[in-house]
């Protein structure tokens, strides 16, 4: 079973936080500031604030839900 990162990433330009998983997150965090990512294009430089293991993709699946929900992103902001 793979070891998935959940991150999460603020944009330095409006603070605005997202959340993804990714098996390599630096290259993930490149394509994100390369503009890549369709969601995140307009929103660059980001810079990454929190990464969590996660034991398989489902798994991953269900921590990235969780950031993004109320409780989740309330932790994120209080980074």
């Amino acid at each position: 079973m793979s070891v998935y990162i959940v991150y999460a990433i603020k944009s330095e330009m409006d603070e605005r936080i997202y959340v993804g998983f990714s098996l390599n997150v630096e290259r993930r965090l490149k394509e994100h500031n390369a503009g890549k990512t369709k969601s995140t294009k307009g929103y660059r430089p980001w810079h990454l604030i929190y990464t969590e293991e996660a034991e398989g993709r489902i798994v991953a699946r269900n921590r990235e839900k969780y950031f993004k929900s109320g409780i989740g992103k309330e932790f994120l902001k209080s980074l």
